[in-house]
C-alpha cells in the first residue's frame, strides 16, 4: 500500500525540481530578450526573427505560419499538454485526488484568480478598449515562482512549495477554460465537428486499453490542426489530449507518467524559456516611468502585486480560521504571506493571455509586457524579501497550522 505513495513523491518530487531549475532559465530567457529588444544591431534581428515567415498557411485565419505563431501556438501546445498531464495525474492519484487535498488549492486559486480580475476591471474602469485584458494577471508562472524559491534552499517549508504547486496547477486549469471560453473570437463549426470526432477516437482507444503512446500522440497532431482551424485557440488541443491518455495511479510506467517524465526537461528548459525569449522583449526607445501609469501596464502591475496576494492570503486564512481547510504544515503566516506574493510572478501564462486578449495590436501587447514584467518582478523581489527574513517555527514565530 506504500509503493503508490513513494512513486508519487518522487514525481512530486522530480517535477518541483524541473520547475525550480526551470524557472532560473526562464528568468535568464527573458533578460536576455530585453536585452536583444534594446541593443542596436541586435534588435533588427531579434524583431525581425519573430515575425520570418516559415509557411504554409495552415489557416486562412492565421495567414502564413510565422517563427512567432509556431512558438505560441504549436510549441506552446506541448507546453499545455504537458499542464493536462499534470492536472489529470494530480486529480487521479496525487495531492488533488481527495476532496480534503483540493478544497485549500482550489480555494486559493479561485480567489487568487477572481481578485486580480476584478481589480484589474476596477483600475480600467474607464477604459473599456483595455477591457478584454482582465484575465492577464490571473494566472501564476509556476516554474518562475518555484525558481524564486529555488534560491531560498531549505528557508522555505516543503509544505508551501506543494502548496505552491498545487495552487498552480488548478491556476493552470482555471487559464485553460478563460482561454478556451473568453478568448474565441470566431468557430469554425466543421473543425470544431471534425476535432470533437477525433478526441472521441481517443477516448475509444483509451477504454478499449491501449496503452502505446504512439497513437495517442498522432490523434493529438491532428486534433491539434482541427482546433487550430476552429477559432478556438490551438493550445486547448494540448489539454484534451492530455485528459484522453491513460493513467494507471499505482504504476509509474503507465502512458501518462512516460510521456509526462519524458517532455518535462523539454517544457521546462525549452519550450517554456524560448516562450520567455520570443514574447518578453520589449524595445524600451522612448520609454518614460509615465508608461507605467497607462491603464493597460497599471491595471496589470497592480492586480498582479496586490490582487494576487490579497486573493490567495486572505482564502488561507478565512479556510483556516473556519477550519474549512488546514494551513500548510510547518509554515508561518508570515512565510504564506510570503508565497502569496510569489503568485503575482505571473510571467509566462499572462504574456501569453496578453497576446490573445489584443490581437494585431502590437501598441497594447508591449503595454502588456511592461504591465506583466513590472508586476512580476515586483512580486517576485517582495516575495523573496519576505521569505528570505522570515524567521522558521521555533524561533518567535507563531505557527500557521
Amino acid at each position: 500500500m506504500t509503493r503508490p505513495v513513494r512513486r508519487q513523491q518522487s514525481t512530486l518530487q522530480d517535477f518541483l525540481a524541473h520547475e525550480a531549475a526551470g524557472g532560473i532559465v526562464l528568468i535568464g530567457a527573458a533578460a536576455l530578450a530585453m536585452l536583444a529588444a534594446n541593443v542596436p544591431g541586435l534588435s533588427h534581428a531579434y524583431f525581425g526573427a519573430l515575425h520570418f515567415e516559415t509557411g504554409p498557411v495552415l489557416s486562412p485565419h492565421h495567414g502564413p505560419m510565422t517563427v512567432h505563431l509556431w512558438i505560441n501556438d504549436a510549441l506552446m501546445a506541448v507546453f499545455f499538454l504537458f499542464v493536462g498531464l499534470e492536472i489529470k495525474r494530480e486529480f487521479v492519484g496525487g495531492r488533488l485526488s481527495t476532496a480534503q487535498g483540493r478544497r485549500l488549492p482550489v480555494l486559493a486559486a479561485a480567489a487568487g484568480m477572481a481578485m486580480p480580475a476584478l481589480l484589474y476591471l476596477l483600475i480600467t474602469a474607464s477604459h473599456p478598449e483595455v477591457r478584454s485584458g482582465w484575465a492577464i494577471p490571473a494566472a501564476t508562472d509556476i516554474a518562475f515562482a518555484l525558481g524564486v524559491l529555488a534560491l531560498l534552499g531549505s528557508r522555505v517549508p516543503p509544505s508551501l512549495k506543494l502548496l505552491l504547486t498545487t495552487v498552480a496547477i488548478v491556476d493552470d486549469l482555471g487559464a485553460v477554460a478563460v482561454i478556451a471560453l473568453a478568448y474565441t473570437a470566431h468557430i469554425d463549426l466543421l473543425a470544431l465537428v471534425g476535432a470533437g470526432i477525433v478526441a472521441a477516437a481517443m477516448a475509444a482507444l483509451n477504454r478499449c486499453g491501449v496503452a502505446r503512446l504512439g497513437p495517442y500522440l498522432l490523434l493529438g497532431a491532428l486534433l491539434w490542426y482541427l482546433v487550430f482551424l476552429s477559432g478556438v485557440h490551438a493550445t486547448v488541443a494540448g489539454v484534451v489530449t492530455a485528459m484522453l491518455i491513460p493513467i494507471a495511479a499505482d504504476h509509474s510506467k503507465s502512458p501518462l507518467h512516460r510521456l509526462e517524465h519524458g517532455l518535462s526537461g523539454w517544457v521546462s528548459f525549452g519550450i517554456v524559456p524560448l516562450f520567455g525569449f520570443v514574447n518578453a522583449g520589449v524595445a524600451l526607445g522612448g520609454f518614460t516611468p509615465a508608461v507605467l501609469l497607462a491603464p493597460l501596464p497599471l491595471g496589470i502591475a497592480l492586480a498582479l502585486f496586490l490582487g494576487k496576494q490579497a486573493g490567495i492570503f486572505a482564502s488561507i486564512w478565512i479556510a483556516a480560521r473556519t477550519r474549512i481547510a488546514s494551513a500548510p504544515t510547518g509554515a508561518t503566516w508570515r512565510q504564506i504571506y510570503g508565497l502569496a506574493l510569489l503568485t503575482g510572478i505571473g510571467f509566462t501564462m499572462s504574456l501569453f493571455i496578453g497576446g490573445l486578449a489584443f490581437p494585431g495590436r502590437p501598441d497594447l501587447i508591449d503595454e502588456v509586457k511592461i504591465g506583466v514584467l513590472a508586476g512580476s518582478i515586483l512580486s517576485a523581489i517582495a516575495g523573496y524579501a519576505v521569505l528570505r527574513t522570515a524567521p522558521s517555527l521555533g524561533r518567535g514565530s507563531d505557527s500557521a497550522d
